[in-house]
């Protein structure tokens, strides 16, 4: 199984901000640690804000952080959220691809029954434990953002 980049770089970002869950990081901060593109990251953020696994405040002083504690967010969610317009093999897109081989294929259930036990595998799992010690629980002091809107700002 291959992730594409934009599932990588959003799996870091959630990282990123499972090590500081009571700030408010910016876009800009995270694409800087990671050398990528703020715009492609204002592209994944939009995804995360979608699947419910951060929130965003807009404005000065605004930025980003984990909608729910780390150990609330299951690998296998983001995954499936971020890959989801991404078929594995052409003829598992909704409009079954080009395949030449349908309907005698027997490759599509093998390929099937190993995406689905990967993404099991990663429902195993939560973001907390991919960043160990440095995930902390959010302050119940902490403020949260009111705003779910992603701006160039955020």
């Amino acid at each position: 199984m291959r992730l594409t980049a934009f599932t990588d770089y959003g799996l870091r970002a959630l990282m990123r901000l499972a090590t500081e869950p009571d700030r408010l990081l910016t876009t800009e901060e995270i694409a800087d640690e990671y050398g990528i593109s703020r715009h492609h990251l204002l592209k994944i953020v939009r995804e995360l804000v979608e699947a419910g696994v951060i929130v965003t405040q807009r404005g000065g002083g605004g930025g980003m952080r984990l909608a729910r504690a780390a150990d609330e967010i299951r690998l296998g969610e983001v995954v499936r959220h971020l890959e989801g317009r991404h078929a594995l093999v052409e003829c598992f897109r909704a409009d079954g691809g080009d395949c030449n081989l349908n309907p005698g294929c027997r490759l599509k259930s093998h390929l099937k029954r190993a995406e689905e036990a990967f993404l099991a595998d990663l429902d195993r799992s939560t973001l907390a434990d991919c960043v160990g010690r440095q995930a902390r629980k959010p302050s119940r002091t902490a403020k949260r953002p009111r705003s779910t809107k992603v701006t160039e700002n955020s």
